[in-house]
C-alpha cells in the first residue's frame, strides 16, 4: 500500500502554497487578526472562484469538485503553515462535513452548493457553557413549532467563525434526542457576538437563540451519529493544520540556529540546540505520519477512522505545542517579543490543542473505541 502523495496532489500543494505566500504573509495575518471579522472577503472569493478550495471534497452533484479527503489534508496542512485567516475550517471541515454525514438529501441540495462555491460561509454550533464536545454536553432546547419548523432556545459557545456564518448547523436536543438544525443569518431571535480569543487568527463567537426558527436536518433524535462522524473528520483536518504549523516552526528554529552566532560559532553547533532540533524533527515527522494515515482513513471512510482520528488529534496536538514552545526557546529573547511570529504559532498550537477536546480527552476516547 502506497501512502505517498501523487504528483497531482503535490501540484495542488504547490499551487496552494504559492497562493498563501501571496495572500497570507505574516503582515496580512497580523492585519486581519486585529479586525473583528478576521477575514478578507476578496481572498475568500478567490479561494472559491479561482482555486475551488471550498468545494474540493464536495461531490460534483452538489457543486463541488468531487475530490477526496487526502486532497483536503494537503490544503489544511498548507493553511496551518501559513496561519490563514479565513473561515475555511468552519465551512469545509465542519458545516460541509456535517451536511454530508447527516444523510438529508434536501438539505444537501439546499446548502452545499453555496458552501462549495464560497458564496456562503458555514459553521457548526456544538459546545455550550460546560465546554464539552460529547453528546451529553448538548442541552440547547429544540421544540417543534408545527408545519415542519422548529424553534431553538439556548446558547452555544466557542463557535468557530460564528460571527461570519451565513449558515449555522446547530446541535440541539429535542424530545427524541440530539438532532441537527439549520439556522440562517438574520433569523428571528438569533444573535452572534464575537468573543476575545487567545489565538486571534481563529475567531470565535457566542451564539444565542430565543425561539429561533430552524430547519431540521436529518432525522429527529438521530443526529449524534452524523455529528460524531463530522467531529472525526474535523479533527483529522485540524491534525493536518497542526502538522503544517509544526513543520513551519521547525524550519524557523533550524534557520535561526544556523544564522545566530554566539561565542564565534552558530548556536546550532551546540549540543543542547542540536538535540532540541532533533527531538522537534522526530515529533513533527511522527505527527505527519499520524495525520496522513488519518487522512487516508477519512478518504476511505473505513472503520479505522474513529480510532485513528483520536490518535492523530492527541499526538499532533502535543507535537505542535512542543515544537512551537521549543521554537521560542531556541530563538531566546527575541522569540518572546510581539514583533516575532513565534508567538502566533504558539497561540494557534495551544488553541488547536484544546479545540474539540484536549489530548487527554482523545486518549480516553481512543481507549473506549478500542475497547480498553
Amino acid at each position: 500500500m502506497n501512502f505517498a502523495f501523487s504528483e497531482e496532489q503535490e501540484e495542488l500543494r504547490r499551487a496552494v502554497r504559492r497562493f498563501l505566500e501571496d495572500k497570507s504573509p505574516e503582515t496580512e495575518v497580523r492585519r486581519l487578526m486585529e479586525t473583528e471579522s478576521g477575514s478578507d472577503p476578496a481572498v475568500w472569493k478567490q479561494m472559491g472562484e479561482q482555486l475551488g478550495l471550498q468545494g474540493l471534497a464536495v461531490p460534483e452533484e452538489y457543486g463541488g469538485s468531487g475530490y477526496g479527503y487526502v486532497e483536503l489534508v494537503v490544503v489544511f496542512e498548507e493553511m496551518g503553515r501559513a496561519l490563514l485567516c479565513a473561515p475555511y475550517f468552519s465551512t469545509v471541515a465542519l458545516a460541509a462535513n456535517l451536511l454530508l454525514a447527516a444523510g438529508d438529501e434536501a438539505a444537501r441540495k439546499a446548502y452545499l452548493p453555496g458552501l462549495a462555491s464560497g458564496a456562503q460561509i458555514g459553521t457548526v454550533a456544538l459546545a455550550e457553557a460546560s465546554g464539552r464536545w460529547d453528546e451529553a454536553g448538548v442541552t440547547l432546547e429544540a421544540t417543534e413549532a408545527g408545519d415542519g419548523t422548529w424553534a431553538l432556545t439556548g446558547e452555544k459557545r466557542y463557535v468557530t467563525d460564528g460571527h461570519l456564518a451565513d449558515l449555522v448547523l446547530v446541535v440541539a436536543r429535542s424530545g427524541a434526542g440530539v438532532s441537527v438544525f439549520a439556522v440562517e443569518r438574520g433569523a428571528a431571535g438569533f444573535e452572534s457576538v464575537p468573543v476575545p480569543t487567545m489565538d486571534q487568527t481563529r475567531k470565535q463567537a457566542t451564539l444565542t437563540f430565543s425561539a429561533t426558527p430552524a430547519r431540521l436536518v436529518g432525522e429527529d433524535g438521530q443526529g449524534w451519529a452524523a455529528v460524531s462522524s463530522m467531529l472525526d473528520k474535523a479533527v483529522v483536518a485540524l491534525a493536518a493544520e497542526q502538522v503544517g504549523g509544526a513543520q513551519r516552526v521547525l524550519e524557523m528554529a533550524v534557520e535561526y540556529a544556523k544564522a545566530r552566532v554566539q561565542f564565534g560559532r552558530p548556536i546550532g553547533s551546540f549540543q543542547a540546540i542540536k538535540h532540541k532540533c532533533a527531538d522537534m524533527l522526530l515529533e513533527v515527522e511522527s505527527a505527519k505520519s499520524a495525520a496522513y494515515y488519518a487522512g487516508w482513513a477519512a478518504a476511505e471512510d473505513n472503520d479505522e477512522l474513529p480510532v485513528v482520528a483520536s490518535l492523530a488529534k492527541s499526538y499532533c496536538s502535543e507535537a505542535y505545542f512542543h515544537a512551537a514552545a521549543d521554537n521560542i526557546q531556541i530563538h531566546g529573547g527575541i522569540g518572546f517579543t510581539w514583533e516575532h511570529p513565534a508567538h502566533l504559532y504558539f497561540k494557534r498550537a495551544k488553541s488547536s490543542e484544546l479545540l474539540f477536546g484536549d489530548p487527554t480527552y482523545h486518549r480516553e476516547l481512543l481507549a473506549q473505541r478500542i475497547g480498553l
